[in-house]
């Protein structure tokens, strides 16, 4: 059942299932928490209290935020933690990834551990060779497009990109609800303003996170020329010894919905180790 937490001016949804440690999903831009449908009940299963999020602006949260970067939604983690009663393991994707991060470095009492998922949680450096790779330049092309026109055919371009070869069985009517809630007011506004904000904020603090870190790539990732040079540089500007990365063999931006078994082979064995 849908929860709400009202934070700053504005409400987050989230529900809870399970009982146990305390693990907290946020979704990338443009989706909804159902981006973990997939993976919540295998939590659940393992003995985890899984609480899964819409970030401001998405799925039933509210629009109307004053910001939407990495460090605004940092807060509406650190807020639900708190509200729900931590610590938690924070597993955030894309745009969420950096926000974990960010949480993990201002709150430290309250994050065990971090899972990113194909995160954009540095700086982005676009060189004009990258554009001769075909899967970054359609990717690209399909998302800059998204931003400028605010065009829900064209984050569906982006989408199909980003899961490329294998769809997830329930792809068309998962595209149908995704278009169904760009198109409520307010919500493609937000799409576009969380596309054109950096990540400079979550890479700043990278080096002051102190809690384990899995970083999870997709090897076909269109996002990036190369996702794992992307995901070793994460893990390289974490202080040492403290993240690692594990690659999804033939994953695009979505490993845990394209590929989520072999997602869980990797997530359940790192939320083990913490737990222990």
């Amino acid at each position: 059942m849908t929860q709400f937490l009202n934070v700053e001016a504005g409400t987050i949804a989230y529900d809870v299932s399970g009982e146990g440690p305390l693990v907290v999903l946020a979704h990338g831009m443009g989706d909804s928490r159902e981006a973990y449908r997939f993976l919540t009940p295998a939590l659940v299963q393992a003995g985890y209290r899984v609480a899964v999020m819409d970030l401001r602006g998405h799925g039933e949260s509210s629009v109307g935020w004053a910001s939407y970067t990495r460090t605004a939604i940092a807060g509406d983690l650190i807020a639900l933690v708190k509200h729900l009663g931590g610590p938690a393991v924070l597993i955030g994707h894309s745009i969420a990834g950096g926000a974990v991060t960010i949480a993990a470095a201002k709150a430290p009492e309250l994050v065990t551990a971090l899972v990113e998922l194909a995160p954009f949680t540095r700086k982005q450096q676009v060189k004009l060779g990258d554009m001769r790779v075909a899967a970054y330049r359609r990717g690209a092309t399909a998302l800059m497009a998204t931003t400028i026109l605010g065009s829900t055919r064209q984050w569906a371009k982006y989408l199909d990109a980003a899961y490329p070869g294998t769809k997830p069985a329930d792809w068309d009517a998962r595209l149908k609800q995704i278009t169904a809630m760009l198109q409520e007011p307010g919500r493609m506004k937000v799409l576009q303003k969380m596309g054109t904000i950096s990540p400079v904020d979550a890479g700043e603090q990278l080096g002051n996170v102190t809690r384990p870190t899995l970083v999870v790539q997709g090897s076909l990732d269109p996002d990036w020329v190369s996702p794992q040079a992307e995901g070793e540089a994460i893990v390289a500007d974490l202080p040492t010894g403290l993240g690692r990365l594990t690659m999804i063999d033939g994953a695009g931006h979505y490993p845990h919905v394209q590929y989520p078994q072999q997602t869980l082979a990797v997530v359940l064995p790192f939320l083990a180790g913490v737990r222990a």
